[in-house]
């Protein structure tokens, strides 16, 4: 490969990462990525695997379980609005071992939580951490992903998302009648127990590196990004969208408003807003909303596991499908048939029926959410793209708050299982209107 020299002993990055071929190094970057989402997406099932338990040891009521579900998702807030934002001048891999010690030693402390109270802390401590690793790692993997293929890699790295999922679903058929549901908990330990290896194989920013002109290293690394570029010591990198959208390596919130993207911002806030909504709702109560209507409860895990398989396909789909159509109108689609999906599942008697409308539901509404995240960072310039994804999910963890409690006000209220499910459907098409509004151009480097 024949580096672009925008000046006298300066190349470009990007044609070099953008036209580079899959090597051992994107892989290894995926899977610890992965890695790391993996028990993101296992805290979003977990707690709707232990709900029933957790409801009747501690006899609470169903607004005083949906507001524990909310713990979480306020902690997650915070970390998305400040530890993301502190990767694009800290660089990703500092706020990526910090989120990870994080979430990691707290979620393993809810196993030894005695009271609501207790483990309601350790659940927004543990969920700060999560919510400021997502957007960072998702940077990550969009960064050095080759630019034809960049959708389908986040995509890819996002399917550890449902792994931890249907882990969390699986693990809680069995576990819990054998150890009760503290033991959920002890699987999240693990990350710290990697960590030192995952820090050694996964790589820094390469905007981060072109900002701090750490020339040598990034040299190195744009080595393994393509073996057939040779670093020549002396030689300095920049990155035009870098230099003039970030001259002073200062990113603020006003940023993300400039040259025209002023509705198109909001509008992915507020679809964002409804999709967690959906999100985290549905998974924190399906299997309870399904015992409430008659099925045992190695059934109703069963129900979850089987929306975390749909979001496999539903991610993988999208993302392959955002890389050769316009991506916009791709989660549109997406979003739609998740309305008229999650409706019809109140209504679905046959058991192939309701397993396939799972299945779509998944699809349709997590695996849209990991196309968002990628659309999200391509539609933002590289200097500013764990900003953009960090403001999108943290305003967007509104919803994810607001979501458990509401259901859980709801199932107080009774309602029949089609009114339940409803209750999901309207905000799933209220976030394909909002989408549709969203400017089509992706102008990350």
């Amino acid at each position: 490969m024949n580096p672009k020299a925008i000046g006298p002993g300066v190349v470009d990055v990007c044609p070099i990462i953008n036209e580079a071929k899959f090597q051992k190094f994107h892989w290894l970057t995926i899977f610890w990525c992965a890695y790391i989402i993996i028990f993101d997406g296992y805290d979003l099932a977990v707690l709707g695997v232990i709900l029933p338990s957790i409801m009747n040891e501690w006899n609470l009521s169903g607004a005083e379980a949906g507001l524990l579900g909310s713990y979480t998702l306020i902690g997650m807030m915070v970390g998305a609005l400040s530890l993301s934002a502190l990767s694009d001048k800290l660089g990703k891999k500092k706020v990526i071992t910090i989120c990870v010690l994080v979430f990691s030693v707290f979620t393993f402390l809810c196993a030894f939580a005695t009271s609501p109270t207790q483990f309601g802390w350790y659940r927004f401590i543990g969920g700060v951490g999560l919510g400021g690793v997502m957007p960072v790692v998702t940077s990550l993997t969009s960064e050095y992903s080759p630019k034809r293929r960049r959708s389908l890699t986040v995509g890819l790295m996002f399917s550890g998302y449902s792994v931890g999922g249907m882990l969390a679903a699986v693990l809680g058929i069995w576990v819990i009648p054998a150890f009760g549901w503290q033991a959920m908990f002890y699987i999240a330990i693990f990350p710290v127990l990697l960590l030192p290896l995952m820090l050694k194989q996964l790589p820094e920013s390469a905007a981060y590196m072109v900002q701090t002109q750490q020339w040598e290293k990034i040299g190195t690394t744009l080595s393994k990004v393509s073996p057939s570029y040779q670093y020549e010591p002396g030689t300095q990198f920049s990155n035009p969208s870098i230099t003039a959208n970030n001259s002073k390596a200062r990113i603020v919130i006003r940023d993300l408003f400039l040259e025209g993207r002023t509705l198109s911002t909001l509008m992915l806030w507020a679809m964002c807003f409804m999709a967690l909504y959906v999100v985290y709702g549905m998974t924190s109560w399906l299997p309870r909303l399904m015992l409430q209507a008659g099925y045992p409860l190695g059934s109703s895990l069963s129900f979850l596991f089987t929306v975390h398989f749909g979001t496999v396909l539903g991610a993988l789909s999208c993302s392959w499908l955002m890389d050769r159509f316009s991506g916009r109108n791709v989660l549109v689609v997406y979003l739609f048939i998740a309305a008229a999906a999650i409706a019809a599942l109140g209504f679905a008697t046959n058991s192939v029926v309701l397993y396939t409308l799972l299945i779509i539901t998944g699809a349709t509404t997590i695996g849209t959410q990991i196309g968002l995240y990628a659309f999200i960072v391509r539609f933002y310039p590289m200097t500013m793209s764990s900003t953009g994804m960090g403001w999108a999910l943290g305003v967007g963890r509104l919803g994810a708050i607001i979501g458990p409690f509401a259901v859980g006000l709801l199932f107080d209220l009774n309602l029949t299982l089609q009114q339940n499910f409803f209750s999901f459907a309207i905000p799933a098409l209220l976030a394909a209107i909002f989408m549709s509004l969203v400017s089509n151009r992706q102008t990350a480097s």
